[in-house]
């Protein structure tokens, strides 16, 4: 759906996703000058992808409303699971270097995002330092978050990369405003596994494990923590 410029100046500016997908501390002209960097939105259904690994990269995507998946294809055929993104968070970063992108994005539910055109940021962020910093800070950030989930595969039992793994979904999304204690899995358990390198059946056996020792309640994708703290000890004994 495209919009023109002035609907995404109300939508961009106070837009209850800014303070994360947005540079902070921006003049007004500043801010109304990355207001026109949208050039539209784009509504997904579930299961439906954004891009495909190996499309020519053009935009970056933020997302408004929605949860998707990163994936790549293993050598065996199946998907590969590489992360799960929500609100406020950028889609597309992985082009920038070799000009295509090079994972599939798939909504897992229905979800819009904001459609931002590479172009337009690099030309912008000649005029704009905070906005080349805030993309480099978001790079930085997925770097980061790579190299936790390298670690969180290579050193820890199957609770622990569970526990880690529910731990940063809470926090991601107490930001955006939801409870501190529920949490309603818009992943399967299946794609959960792939993520954290488990098997289906490791994660289901996981999840029950936690509910027997009262730290969740589980009402198949909805689920309850009933002792954070408990988590926090698998991670940091």
């Amino acid at each position: 759906m495209i919009c023109d410029k002035t609907s995404f100046q109300v939508v961009c500016s106070n837009c209850n996703l800014r303070e994360l997908c947005m540079p902070v501390g921006l003049q007004p002209e500043e801010l109304r000058r990355i207001d026109g960097l949208v050039a539209s939105r784009k509504r997904l259904k579930r299961r439906e992808a954004l891009f495909r690994n190996g499309e020519k990269f053009e935009s970056l995507y933020a997302i408004r409303t929605g949860t998707f998946k990163t994936c790549v294809a293993s050598e065996d055929g199946r998907d590969q699971v590489t992360g799960f993104q929500m609100a406020g968070e950028i889609l597309g970063l992985d082009g920038i270097v070799s000009d295509q992108y090079n994972c599939d994005a798939v909504a897992l539910e229905d979800a819009e995002v904001c459609v931002i055109p590479f172009g337009s940021i690099e030309t912008l962020s000649r005029d704009v330092p905070a906005l080349q910093r805030h993309v480099h800070q978001i790079m930085s950030r997925e770097i980061v978050r790579d190299h936790g989930v390298m670690l969180l595969l290579g050193s820890m039992r199957a609770e622990e990369r569970l526990a880690v793994f529910l731990l940063n979904l809470l926090q991601r999304l107490h930001a955006r405003g939801f409870s501190r204690s529920e949490v309603l899995l818009r992943m399967s358990r299946e794609e959960i596994g792939s993520y954290l390198g488990l098997k289906l059946e490791t994660v289901s056996r996981t999840l029950s494990k936690f509910a027997e020792d009262g730290i969740l309640d589980v009402q198949q994708r909805h689920l309850r923590i009933l002792d954070v703290d408990a988590l926090q000890r698998m991670v940091n004994p």
